[in-house]
């Protein structure tokens, strides 16, 4: 019993979860925000298409 109140008062591997913890919420920052410029950079490529292919008519 003491041996396992031993392990948890025990705190050398919380920095490395806390460094995990981290590093999953960045990367799913950096996820969200890839998708979000991915829909933004595909939707400026259509309307340049549209515009290209209306010949003539005006684009805004």
């Amino acid at each position: 019993m003491t041996l396992f109140i031993k392990m948890l008062k025990d705190q050398s591997g919380s920095s490395a979860a806390e460094y995990a913890l981290i590093l999953a919420i960045v990367g799913s920052a950096l996820a969200v925000a890839a998708f979000a410029l991915g829909q933004t950079i595909g939707n400026s490529i259509n309307r340049t298409d549209a515009c290209i292919s209306s010949e003539g008519h005006s684009c805004s």
